[in-house]
């Protein structure tokens, strides 16, 4: 691999991370912009606590979506967010006889498996993360 084909890589996995971010960020304001509505669904299934559920929600999927996006701490977030479009999928999109509901399930699922990569790869060069790494490393050979 010659370093131009490195560099255009290396810049891959920030692309990635701005991708899946995206999703949960226009998911987090749309909760935000109809808080009412969405409390109201989340009741509507049966589910406990609603009003906590859209807090839960509404706080993960903007603050791990800007985390994803900026790669800090980014396997513990891609983690939380994997299985949180697990629980979404299962809990919201569990009618898979619908096949709105049959999609809705399997983006989720597709999500958790990019997710899923970026727990076991990292965030890639382009991170807060590997800036942090990178500190560290100059630190501990000045020692």
């Amino acid at each position: 691999m010659n370093s131009n084909q490195f560099a255009s890589q290396s810049f891959l996995p920030f692309i990635g991370r701005v991708a899946m971010a995206t999703i949960f960020l226009i998911s987090g304001i749309g909760k935000l912009m109809a808080p009412a509505a969405t409390i109201a669904y989340i009741g509507s299934l049966g589910l406990p606590a609603p009003a906590l559920g859209y807090a839960g929600a509404l706080g993960l999927e903007l603050l791990a979506g800007v985390l994803l996006i900026v790669g800090l701490r980014t396997r513990a977030v891609a983690a939380l967010l994997a299985l949180y479009a697990i629980a979404t999928a299962v809990l919201f999109h569990h009618a898979l006889a619908d096949q709105n509901q049959m999609f809705h399930f399997l983006k989720n699922l597709a999500m958790a498996g990019g997710l899923l990569q970026v727990v076991a790869f990292g965030a890639g060069a382009y991170s807060i993360d590997a800036r942090q790494r990178s500190k560290g490393s100059i630190a501990v050979a000045a020692n």
